[in-house]
């Protein structure tokens, strides 16, 4: 099965002025995105260049480029000097060929120079498949089958148990042993797999680095750089706490969350983070195509009351969401926070099927599905 993707209908109008680069995890369907652009969708296109093919790679560092009206650029981020050979293709080709250019990480965290292609790209990050992108009108059944196998186009789509769990561990190992192996200077490769092994034990609390520290046996700062080149390679994400001294917010403890959530096994853990992605997909659709400064945070107080989520656009709260896996009654922090912060609207999202608002308060209470409707989440 294959859908047209969220971004392509823009990334269509972006090639027509700039380059287009597109991040996310691995197999998440950027080259499949990609593809689409060229005359054919087989990978010998000669519009088609992998860094990681030999032949393909010593073509670009001689400037040997296909003419065609689109090139597609994959992996090139694997190159040390990628930003100035690739500002070279365009400065001299912009007139007659457009460049789509893909990588399986973010593609600036591990060139940390200026960024001397300014001005001359747009930059969207792919997210797996959310419930309006599988179907506009989605059901509870949609639902429980994002729900059990993830957003990541392969197993969604086939659906079977076995191969799921078979493509998780390959998927992880290949950007520990390959991606990140290549890319950075991790010396001790075990222990960070070990990372990656208990991450989904500490998805929805805190994240305390010092007690991952302890748990591995390594420094504290090597388990912070470890996390931060894990977000890098969009295996995890953070969010940050939101508040002020009248709530007593929390200021520095950090949540933590994996982009594929189907291999979380605690029922109620996953849902939160799969919540979790599409308030993110959903922030960096606005921000990467509207250009609005989006941010997802969390409530929590230091008394530990605390709801989920908040999004927030260009500096402001839009709205906060409360996760609870079946129908339950209102969280009673919701009041709380209500009565004293400046959030417009509270929802309550579950996956069972009771819909109201209540009457105390004036939250929602609502299936994932519909809220996703409602609120027009991308």
């Amino acid at each position: 099965m294959q859908l047209q993707r969220y971004l392509s209908s823009y990334i269509t109008e972006d090639l027509r002025q700039k380059m287009v680069f597109i991040g996310g995890p691995r197999q998440v369907g950027k080259t499949t995105v990609a593809l689409q652009y060229l005359k054919t969708k087989a990978l010998t296109d000669p519009g088609y260049l992998n860094w990681d093919y030999a032949p393909m790679r010593q073509a670009l560092l001689q400037g040997k480029l296909p003419s065609v009206p689109i090139v597609v650029l994959d992996e090139i981020h694997k190159y040390a000097d990628w930003k100035n050979l690739v500002k070279g293709f365009f400065d001299t080709r912009k007139n007659k060929q457009n460049f789509l250019v893909t990588g399986s990480a973010k593609l600036d965290f591990f060139n940390r120079g200026g960024d001397s292609m300014h001005g001359r790209y747009h930059y969207y990050r792919l997210h797996p498949f959310s419930l309006l992108e599988l179907n506009n009108k989605p059901s509870l059944n949609d639902l429980e089958q994002l729900f059990v196998f993830g957003g990541f186009p392969e197993p969604l789509f086939k659906q079977n148990p076995r191969m799921l769990r078979r493509w998780q561990n390959e998927r992880i190992r290949r950007v520990i042993y390959d991606d990140l192996r290549e890319l950075s200077q991790v010396r001790d490769i075990g222990k960070l797999e070990l990372l990656v092994l208990e991450l989904p034990n500490r998805i929805c609390s805190p994240l305390s680095i010092n007690n991952l520290a302890i748990t591995l046996q390594v420094a504290q700062a090597t388990v912070a750089d470890w996390i931060q080149k894990l977000d890098a390679m969009y295996i995890s994400f953070r969010i940050a706490p939101f508040g002020s001294p009248r709530i007593r917010a929390v200021q520095k403890e950090q949540k933590l969350y994996l982009w594929d959530w189907s291999i979380i096994e605690d029922p109620s853990v996953r849902f939160e983070n799969m919540v979790a992605s599409q308030l993110l997909k959903y922030c960096h659709f606005q921000q990467d195509w509207e250009g609005y400064d989006m941010e997802l945070r969390y409530l929590r107080d230091t008394d530990s009351r605390e709801v989920d989520f908040v999004v927030l656009k260009q500096k402001k709260p839009l709205f906060a969401v409360e996760c609870k896996l079946n129908d339950a009654d209102l969280s009673p922090h919701i009041k709380y926070f209500k009565q004293r912060t400046e959030i417009p609207k509270f929802f309550q999202v579950h996956m069972g099927k009771q819909d109201y608002i209540h009457r105390d308060t004036g939250c929602r209470v609502l299936p994932f599905h519909k809220f996703c409707i409602e609120t027009n989440m991308i």
